[in-house]
């Protein structure tokens, strides 16, 4: 005989079968307890105000932001990422850890450092610009443009111009605590295939600050007159040449190496990145020996064979070598009361007789970086081997190495640091006076000029007379004029151009030599500063 359960033992069984058949969450969405059976992989328990605890999205998962409720967690936006794929990411302003592989910052926001302590989420800050020919004014595609800092060492990756030149520089920039950026001072560099690199010869990089970011829908934008960039086309000879590329191995010190690749007493060179990446440009058949110079740092240098197509993988890995420093003293005569100026060290394969200036590795300069402060002793640490050309007065600080060949102090020194390093103490003081201050052209930087120009500087008030000369970008005289008479009468000495027509685009240098003939021996008593007098044709 069957039997049967009383009603009241059947009733008493239901909430026990309903809870066998519920089961546990599957997925995003479905009802949760916070102490119950976990949510799957990528969700979290977690309730809404005052809604019942559901599975919710963590951050970097996908979301459907077209869902009444999205399912991300509390504290995360459903928006779409650089793939236009929606997930659930940290909104701007919010913290976020910049030590995670990707912190999951919302639409194209990065996890920004900030000045105030930690790190939140904020658009990125861009240096927008376009690298274009010196010449025809047209977009250069596939350059690359570098940021450095006032040391010389790289702070950025590189960026690549698009087809029409445009370029988007990604700062790495500490902020506010409103997102905004903070004030740093950076100078680029650019180099492409068949164009002379910027800086080089007679063109210095002009400092740029972050103030001028303005933030649009996406990023802090800086778009400034410096931040395009003209490169001088090379001869034709020297076009459709191979490169040289590969990557400084050297930990923290890999970024802002001067990397030089060398022949036959010549250097070409090129700057590594932040990830310590570098590609050397326009660099004709033959084998090369290729170094890199920084201050604190020594690298073991690569053989390069360079035939008719681009080398890559020359990579420089960092030595043991121990370093040296470079040590001496300047004089400043006939400048006024409190004239101070730096002294630096220029890899001396790149050191150009013409324009009396090259190329200076990161670090090696006194003061290591700020305004010039030598009126006396100098010394520059760290020093990695190689030989160098040490020069006082170098900068635009109103002095200019004294040009009088024949009193001592006044010759280019050359040294050559040995491995291992030591201390070498350059033997005779330099000396330094004040120079001839440029009027226009050029006096504070590269200055456009239509027409024929006319060149003007101040006068010097003891010269007999004075000369002129003009060089191009390539280091070619253009014209020069070795007998400008004495001034009197007034403060400003001018001189028209009178040679031949110059080429629109190209930037050009004049540089002014005061001269005095006592007994009618003529000899130099100043002239202008190396780096101004810069002009282009418009």
């Amino acid at each position: 005989m069957r039997s049967i359960l009383p009603l009241s033992v059947l009733l008493a069984s239901l909430p026990i079968l309903v809870l066998a058949c519920s089961g546990s969450p599957e997925e995003a969405g479905d009802s949760c307890e916070l102490d119950g059976d976990p949510c799957p992989d990528g969700t979290t328990c977690q309730a809404k105000g005052d809604d019942d605890p559901v599975c919710r999205i963590e951050a970097g998962g996908a979301c459907n932001p077209k869902e009444d409720d999205d399912f991300c967690e509390k504290s995360l936006v459903c928006e779409p990422d650089e793939q236009n794929i929606s997930r659930c990411s940290i909104p701007e302003g919010k913290p976020c850890d910049p030590a995670a592989a990707d912190p999951h910052c919302s639409g194209q926001n990065v996890c920004a450092e900030l000045k105030s302590g930690g790190h939140a989420c904020y658009p990125p800050v861009l240096a927008h610009g376009r690298v274009f020919d010196a010449v025809t004014n047209a977009g250069i595609a596939n350059a690359q443009v570098l940021g450095l800092n006032d040391q010389g060492s790289a702070i950025t990756d590189i960026a690549v111009s698009a087809a029409d030149g445009t370029y988007d520089l990604d700062l790495p920039v500490a902020r506010n605590d409103d997102g905004s950026p903070v004030v740093i001072t950076f100078s680029l560099r650019a180099s492409a295939q068949d164009y002379q690199p910027f800086p080089s010869g007679l063109r210095t990089s002009l400092p740029i600050q972050t103030s001028g970011a303005v933030k649009q829908e996406k990023a802090y934008v800086l778009q400034l007159p410096l931040t395009d960039i003209s490169l001088v086309p090379l001869p034709g000879a020297e076009k459709g040449l191979p490169s040289i590329s590969g990557t400084v191995v050297a930990g923290e010190a890999s970024a802002g190496v001067l990397v030089v690749a060398e022949a036959g007493g010549k250097g070409l060179t090129a700057v590594s990145s932040k990830t310590g990446a570098y590609t050397i440009f326009n660099v004709p058949p033959a084998t090369y020996t290729v170094s890199g110079y920084a201050a604190g740092v020594a690298l073991t240098p690569a053989p390069a064979t360079v035939l008719s197509s681009p080398l890559t993988g020359i990579d420089l890995a960092q030595a043991t070598a121990t370093l040296g420093s470079v040590s001496g003293s300047v004089q400043i005569v006939n400048a006024p009361g409190g004239a101070q100026t730096s002294v630096v060290l220029v890899v001396e394969s790149t050191f150009d007789d013409t324009f009396v200036r090259g190329e200076v590795p990161r670090g090696l300069r006194s003061p290591l970086s700020g305004a010039p402060n030598v009126s006396g002793a100098f010394s520059i640490a760290n020093v990695p081997p190689g030989k160098y050309v040490v020069l006082a007065g170098f900068e635009n600080d109103g002095l200019v190495r004294d040009p009088d060949p024949n009193i001592s102090g006044t010759q280019i020194a050359h040294v050559e640091m040995p491995n291992p390093g030591q201390p070498i103490d350059v033997e005779s003081s330099f000396k330094v006076t004040e120079a001839l201050a440029v009027v226009s052209p050029g006096a504070e930087g590269p200055e456009g000029v239509s027409g024929t120009p006319t060149f003007v500087w101040q006068d010097d008030s003891s010269e007999d007379f004075y000369s002129v000369v003009v060089y191009d970008a390539y280091g070619n005289l253009t014209w020069e004029n070795q007998m400008v008479p004495s001034q009197s009468g007034g403060d400003n000495v001018s001189v028209p151009y009178g040679g031949p027509a110059l080429t629109t685009g190209m930037y050009y240098q004049f540089r002014a030599t005061a001269w005095r003939s006592p007994g009618g021996n003529a000899g130099p008593i100043s002239q202008t500063e190396d780096l101004r007098g810069v002009f282009f044709i418009k």
